[in-house]
C-alpha cells in the first residue's frame, strides 16, 4: 500500500472502493482517462485559437473531472491555472506540465488500485 501518495486523493477513493466496489472505481478511471483526453485536447485548441473564455471553461471541466476521481495534483494544477491571463506561450507550458501530471496521475492511479 502506497503512505505518501501527494497524486491521489485516496481518502475519496477508499471511500468510493467501500461504498461502490473496485470494479466501478476502475470504470470510473476508464471513463476519466477517456474524458481527459477530450478536455486537454479542448485546452489545446484555446491555446492554439488564444480564446480565453475556451480556456477558462475547458480548464474548469478537467478542473472538476479531475477532483471527482481524485487526482489531486491535476485538480490542483488546473486550479491554479483556470483564471490566468498570462500570455498564450506561457499557457503553452501549462498544456505540456498538465498533460504530463495528468499521464502520471493515471499511472499512479492504476497501481494504486492493483494494490487494492
Amino acid at each position: 500500500m502506497f503512505n505518501n501518495m501527494k497524486q491521489l486523493d485516496t481518502e475519496l477513493l477508499v471511500g468510493y472502493i467501500d461504498n461502490l466496489g473496485v470494479d466501478v472505481v476502475r470504470q470510473m478511471l476508464a471513463l476519466y482517462i477517456e474524458q481527459s483526453q477530450i478536455y486537454l485536447d479542448d485546452i489545446a485548441e484555446t491555446v492554439e485559437n488564444e480564446n480565453q473564455s475556451g480556456w477558462q471553461e475547458a480548464c474548469h471541466k478537467m478542473k472538476g473531472a479531475a477532483g471527482s476521481v481524485g487526482l489531486s495534483v491535476v485538480h490542483q494544477q488546473l486550479v491554479q491555472v483556470e483564471k490566468s491571463t498570462d500570455e498564450w506561450p506561457r499557457k503553452r507550458e501549462y498544456l505540456a506540465l498538465l498533460k504530463h501530471e495528468n499521464q502520471l496521475s493515471i499511472i499512479t492511479f492504476e497501481t494504486w488500485l492493483d494494490s487494492q
